[in-house]
């Protein structure tokens, strides 16, 4: 059988993509095929790279394979332009055809940085979990950061924190749940998958000294969701779930919010955090950094993080 590379979106082109993209190439290189999809201008001066004009022609490449996408403008690292905005935007549904066609394994995206699509080309989602969703019609999509030492969900996600409570609900809650159950057992094959569920409030609740939700709904649905054959608990208070006898107990944690999730991960392991996103068609994974601005352009951005998303997104499609 003829291996489908790992499509790799260039992301944010004045930022560290494109730098992290050639180090992962460098450092796996036929190991794992893959194919950049972006503007070769935008790759570090010094990278080797092809250009290849279909997917299958970058297995076996002798040096990064790039399928061209024009770009508006020429980059300054550190500086985005708004002009590029919907080149980013549209390169990213590039790799999502290819992918959902059969052509590409899986997709590997490079950071984005959300205001400058806003700005650019008014993009209207909070960020690429929202915007996959739409591109594959996916009902929900959910948002889990993995690395060897942790997995966690937010159940809500690119939302200001006032936003939280009146957004957190029981058929949010309820999907998340089911979602990560899924894609335990389908994308990182565990049997059994044990999850356990982070209260909202501080202690989770204490009884209702210190919040409702606990009492009021949160803690009855996970006993449903238990009584449906999931293997759930909760909810507990979030202070105590994320140190080593803590997460020996779950294969992932599921939380009410960005922080409350991605706090833990990336202090536990921040370099190999791998962004994946379960309940879409395709299989998703993306490094759990930013576009990192401030040090784009001098070569000294960690390719750890992109390493392993596309490691990983090459062993949840089982490429042969």
């Amino acid at each position: 059988m003829t291996q489908r590379p790992i499509a790799i979106s260039c992301g944010e082109p004045a930022g560290i993509g494109p730098e992290i993209a050639a180090k992962a190439w460098a450092s796996l290189g036929n190991s794992v095929p893959m194919i950049w999809i972006g503007d070769p201008r935008h790759l570090p001066r010094d990278v080797a790279w092809t250009e290849v004009s279909t997917t299958s022609a970058a297995v076996g490449a002798d040096a990064l394979p790039v399928l061209r996408h024009a770009f508006p403008d020429p980059v300054t690292p550190g500086t985005p332009s708004p002009s590029n905005a919907q080149a980013v935007i549209d390169v990213i549904a590039r790799a999502v055809d290819l992918v959902t066609t059969g052509q590409a394994a899986a997709l590997c995206t490079a950071p984005i940085h959300k205001k400058v699509l806003m700005d650019g080309a008014d993009f209207a989602y909070p960020g690429h979990t929202e915007y996959l969703e739409a591109l594959t019609d996916a009902p929900h999509a959910v948002m889990m950061l993995a690395s060897p030492a942790l997995r966690v969900v937010p159940t809500t996600i690119h939302i200001a924190l006032e936003q939280v409570h009146t957004t957190l609900s029981p058929d949010l809650l309820r999907n998340t749940i089911r979602i990560t159950a899924q894609g335990l057992r389908d994308q990182f094959h565990i049997t059994a998958p044990r999850i356990a569920v982070a209260g909202l409030n501080p202690h989770a609740g204490e009884g209702g000294a210190m919040g409702r939700q606990e009492g009021d709904w949160i803690g009855a649905l996970v006993a449903e969701m238990a009584a449906t054959g999931i293997d759930v608990t909760g909810p507990w208070p979030a202070d105590t779930m994320f140190h080593a006898a803590a997460r020996d107990r779950y294969d992932a944690a599921v939380c009410m919010y960005h922080d409350q999730a991605l706090i833990p991960i990336k202090t536990l392991d921040f370099d190999r955090g791998v962004n994946v996103t379960l309940g879409l068609p395709i299989i998703r994974t993306s490094p759990d950094h930013g576009t990192a601005f401030d040090i784009a352009g001098r070569g000294i951005a960690n390719p750890t993080s992109m390493i392993e998303a596309i490691k990983l997104a090459h062993e949840m499609a089982g490429t042969v």
